[in-house]
């Protein structure tokens, strides 16, 4: 692994940990101050997220990401539309099958979409 390599990874880990802070703390507010059901709350927060995410990769995570094309941009989106159908399953399945609360759901959801995310959305902005 190139140091530019495990720089990238930890640049991605710091923006996925504070896209991960936003994503709970809007499912918990849209779910307990809202009284929005988990399924419809989680789907908002991951969507809200994704776009917050994406600016922050473009930006900071992946050298030369500011070099976007439209194929890339619809690539790292549909990857996000495939993310959201995994996290919801995970949600779904943590809580309705399993039985843990929506909140410690959301973070074994998180892992599982986290290693999605890195796989596909690096190669979404970085081509």
């Amino acid at each position: 692994m190139t140091r530019e390599r495990l720089l990238e990874i930890i640049r991605f880990c710091f923006v996925g940990g504070v896209s991960f802070l936003m994503d709970y703390a809007i499912l918990f507010a849209l779910t307990e101050f809202a009284g929005v059901y988990y399924l419809y709350s989680s789907a908002i927060s991951f969507s809200v997220t994704v776009v917050f995410n994406y600016w922050l990769c473009v930006i900071y995570v992946f050298k030369g990401a500011q070099k976007q094309t439209t194929r890339r941009a619809l690539i790292f989106f549909g990857t996000g539309v495939i993310g959201l159908g995994l996290n919801q399953f995970c949600m779904w399945f943590f809580v309705a099958i399993i039985g843990l609360h929506y909140m410690l759901a959301k973070i074994f959801a998180t892992i599982i979409v986290t290693i999605w995310n890195y796989l596909t959305k690096r190669k979404a902005v970085s081509g």
